[in-house]
């Protein structure tokens, strides 16, 4: 997705290129280790020092002129190596989003101020939810001193790491959610052990316990449910982004293996039968690229149409990634069933990253539903 992007946006996915190759490509098996192995703290520290962590700020704060597309770009390019720290990327992203949305600028331009921090810089969210419908959220009400968060939500990513979480919150005698800012150092805010996922197992996430955690209001207290749906039309096409690269790494990777591997006397990609199986990766990967790159360009140009070019980008690479990514794995044979291949991860990395933003049959009754109420359908 690099046909039509500035010389700026050009240099930063090859800075994201470079940092891949160099961070993330030889250990990806270790760090899929993880929570039975530490996490990659390290790679995490660099990519904030590189600004990948802060993409969506506002451009005066040291984010891009063109946000989306340029996290887009970074997402794809982290994603072919490693599509663990692109969720963690995604989540901030998501976070950050959702505090501009709200108008909670002053927090944004707090973040940006920080001295390099880590846990300070991200911002937990639970970014495999929509509040809305999986009631993932904790209860909020008001006392003297301003709100209390308690209850239980499930899966917030960087909940472990992060100083601050965002998190929505139902309020008393009031219908919908609202979002709030809580310190995770309180003393009644509580992390369960890093959930196992399924794939992306170095996009570490916990369960939190709240006991009368004092937070903070983002926004206000009825439009919870508006921020989300928001956030879900500008960054949709950046799950999709992540889609989209584990696709291009389990293709070039089983494309190299089958330029070497030998069988019968004769390299595999001569056999037919392997080539349909390659030029069915590559159109996947092709036309998942420009839906990536023309859903971008729409979002950050506010072009008609923007919201559902969105959304249905990352329908459609999300659905395209398990099937390639699964051909990859046959391309390898016996071998891409093992880890240190890394065409099995690409798999479980696709399934996971399938509800980014909440459950994949919801999101497209939601779509129709925008046609049925009157959005134009191209």
């Amino acid at each position: 997705m690099k046909a039509d992007v500035s010389e700026e946006l050009r240099m930063l996915d090859g800075m994201a290129r470079d940092f891949a190759a160099r961070e993330l490509v030889e250990e990806r098996e270790e760090h899929d280790r993880y929570p039975f192995a530490p996490l990659y703290d390290d790679v995490l520290a660099k990519s904030l020092e590189v600004g990948f962590f802060s993409i969506m700020l506002p451009e005066d704060a040291g984010g891009s002129a063109e946000p989306v597309t340029a996290l887009c770009l970074v997402l794809d390019e982290l994603c072919r190596a490693d599509a663990s720290l692109g969720g963690a990327v995604f989540t901030q992203a998501l976070a950050q989003e959702i505090l501009r949305l709200a108008g909670a600028e002053e927090l944004l331009a707090r973040e940006a101020e920080g001295d390099g921090d880590l846990a300070q810089a991200l911002i937990a969210f639970p970014s495999y939810d929509n509040p809305s419908e999986a009631g993932n959220c904790a209860r909020a009400s008001r006392g003297e001193k301003g709100y209390e968060l308690s209850g239980e939500v499930e899966y917030v990513v960087l909940g472990g790491l992060a100083a601050h979480a965002l998190l929505p919150a139902r309020v008393e005698g009031m219908e919908g959610f609202a979002f709030f800012l809580v310190d995770t150092g309180h003393e009644g805010f509580t992390a369960s052990e890093p959930v196992l996922s399924l794939g992306m197992h170095a996009c570490p996430a916990v369960d939190l316990t709240l006991s009368g955690v004092p937070a903070r209001l983002v926004g206000e207290e009825r439009k919870g449910g508006q921020y989300f749906e928001a956030a879900v039309d500008r960054l949709s096409v950046a799950a999709a982004a992540v889609a989209t690269g584990i696709m291009k790494g389990s293709f070039t990777d089983a494309l190299e293996y089958c330029r070497q591997r030998k069988q019968g006397g004769r390299h595999i990609i001569e056999w037919s039968e392997v080539r349909m199986l390659l030029s069915s990766m590559a159109v996947s990967c092709k036309v998942a690229d420009m839906l990536v790159e023309c859903a971008a360009r729409a979002v950050d140009r506010g072009e008609p149409g923007w919201e559902l070019a969105s959304r249905a980008a990352a329908l459609q690479a999300q659905s395209l990634a398990p099937e390639v990514t699964s051909n990859g794995i046959q391309l390898l044979g016996g071998y891409g069933y093992m880890k240190d291949y890394g065409q099995e991860k690409r798999f479980r990395d696709a399934k996971q990253a399938q509800p980014l933003l909440g459950i994949t049959p919801l999101r497209r009754l939601k779509y129709i539903r925008s046609i049925i109420d009157g959005e134009a359908a191209w």
